[in-house]
């Protein structure tokens, strides 16, 4: 595939990281997008990234989704984009969909939680939590409200990076990973995502990671069973694509986006 569709017509990416990461961890797949001629915005949610604000002060998702909101509430009447979503992020592309699907071509999945409603039910928590426990004590918890409040905030400790989320990722990714990482609101994904009535007109995509040690497999398939998108497709990935996979990862965001005629 030479990821240059035909046409002069090309597509907007946004993208959207999990927990923990910024629009930094998109750099491999921007760089793509950008030399095949797409356009794609990598956005920071608040609290991520280089956003100046404190994980421990973000309660809500309308809250930490609001970079993202005010993007597409910001685009020109008639424009569309494709929503690309990690992890966590598919939280962010499914509260979008909701609120903004005259806005939205496309929800592209990619080792993410689909969840209709968010974390609203013991299935949708057994489906999209990951259970690193396994792995021994490896969250660096924060309590920002104070001992006896719930934690605030959550970040992988950094000897467990590696292993758990970029397993199959080169080196230099780990270690550039290690030093960006910043700890996760927790408060806002308590949040449950109410139902747009127009949500399940956007047509959603999920890629599969097939080694994935953070959202096992078998999770994946349960939430791509209980709300089916109208394509699936598989990488042979850890959690981390953009890393490990890159050029994988973008001749599918590209097939996906090629198959509604999106680009």
């Amino acid at each position: 595939m030479s990821g240059t569709p035909s046409g002069n017509v090309r597509a907007q990416f946004v993208v959207v990281h999990g927990a923990g990461h910024g629009a930094w961890c998109w750099y491999k797949i921007r760089s793509l997008m950008e030399t095949s001629g797409h356009q794609m915005t990598c956005l920071d949610l608040k609290g991520a990234g280089i956003d100046p604000s404190d994980p421990n002060t973000i309660f809500s998702l309308e809250d930490y989704h609001q970079p993202l909101a005010t993007f597409l509430s910001n685009l020109p009447q008639n424009q569309k984009v494709i929503l690309v979503g990690h992890s966590s992020g598919g939280v962010s592309l499914t509260d979008a969909i909701h609120r903004f699907p005259h806005k939205i071509h496309m929800a592209i999945y990619v080792a993410a939680n689909m969840l209709k409603h968010g974390f609203s039910t013991d299935q949708d928590r057994k489906d999209g939590q990951p259970d690193l426990s396994s792995f021994g004590n490896v969250s660096e918890i924060e309590y920002g409200m104070g001992p006896d409040e719930p934690p605030t905030s959550v970040k992988i400790k950094e000897q467990f990076q590696r292993q758990i989320l970029y397993n199959m990722s080169p080196k230099e990714d780990a270690i550039l990973a290690s030093m960006l990482i910043r700890p996760a609101p927790m408060r806002p994904f308590r949040d449950r995502l109410v139902g747009g009535p127009d949500a399940d007109r956007v047509p959603r995509v999920y890629i599969k990671t097939m080694h994935d040690r953070v959202l096992k497999l078998e999770q994946q398939d349960a939430m791509i069973k209980r709300w089916p998108p109208f394509k699936v497709f598989v990488l042979e990935s850890d959690h981390s694509p953009f890393f490990s996979t890159p050029s994988l990862l973008f001749g599918f965001l590209l097939e996906a986006a090629a198959s509604v005629e999106c680009i």
